[in-house]
């Protein structure tokens, strides 16, 4: 298999596997919807990392394959190539990107799925696209310019240019950067300190922010507002708050 899931500490990690650039080709973006949803749905999952291993997260689609589709064929294609990503980008927990070595075209834009995105020092990420008289297609037009702003974006698109693990945090591409050979212990300890909270308040939280993010301020405050209120609701609140107020904050147990 190309991708895997493999659930330790109430974390499951994504493991894209296909030697030696992981490249995404149409099996693997497939197996990863579906592992994406298989997260989603267990119970046992509570937060994700992605993860390509030690050398290379993924240094984008398999160029040689596409070179074989026309017009026709992209066209029947493209939608499901979106919602491969779109599949991870929804997964209702925290998510975190362990980016090591290349995170090119596709690869950067799976990495721009997950909600936070750790980083070894020898990673380089980066839209290549135009470079094939192409833009980016698996959302990193929309995602790369919402987290780090259009004129960063555009820069980053239009030149097709790697960035560095260090220009990537400056520009807030990526949000911690680390010793390469520590990238996927830190982002797993990330991973695995969220597994342990609230699960439906992190889940309340993360839609709540990525749903506001695209509407306006009022249908933002909205749906906080009725997230907010409907947590009142869950045992977990009760739990939280029961400890608040009898051990201090930051003592509650949620497992």
């Amino acid at each position: 298999m190309t991708v895997s899931l493999e659930v330790a500490e109430g974390v499951g990690t994504l493991r894209l596997d296909r030697p030696p650039m992981n490249a995404l080709d149409i099996a693997t973006q497939d197996r990863l919807k579906e592992l994406a949803e298989e997260a989603t749905r267990r119970e046992d999952v509570r937060a994700v990392v992605v993860y390509g291993g030690e050398k290379v997260f993924a240094a984008g689609a398999d160029i040689k394959e596409m070179q074989e589709m026309d017009h026709t064929a992209m066209v029947l294609r493209a939608r499901a190539l979106q919602d491969s990503f779109t599949a991870v980008a929804r997964i209702p927990k925290p998510v975190v990107a362990a980016v090591t070595g290349y995170a090119l075209g596709g690869g950067c834009e799976l990495a721009l799925c997950a909600d936070f995105r750790i980083a070894g020092d020898n990673a380089k990420l980066g839209q290549p696209e135009i470079l094939l008289g192409l833009i980016p297609g698996a959302g990193g037009t929309q995602r790369l310019a919402r987290l780090v702003g259009p004129s960063k974006a555009k820069d980053l698109i239009f030149t097709g240019r790697m960035v560095k693990a260090e220009e990537a945090r400056e520009i807030g591409l990526v949000d911690r950067v680390v010793p390469a050979d520590e990238v996927y212990t830190q982002a797993h300890a990330w991973a695995a300190r969220l597994a342990q909270g609230p699960a439906l308040a992190l889940r309340a939280a993360k839609e709540s922010i990525d749903t506001g993010l695209e509407t306006d301020l009022d249908t933002g405050l909205a749906i906080e507002r009725n997230w907010f209120a409907g947590l009142f609701a869950t045992e977990d609140r009760e739990r939280g708050m029961r400890s608040f107020v009898a051990e201090g904050p930051g003592k509650a147990k949620f497992l």
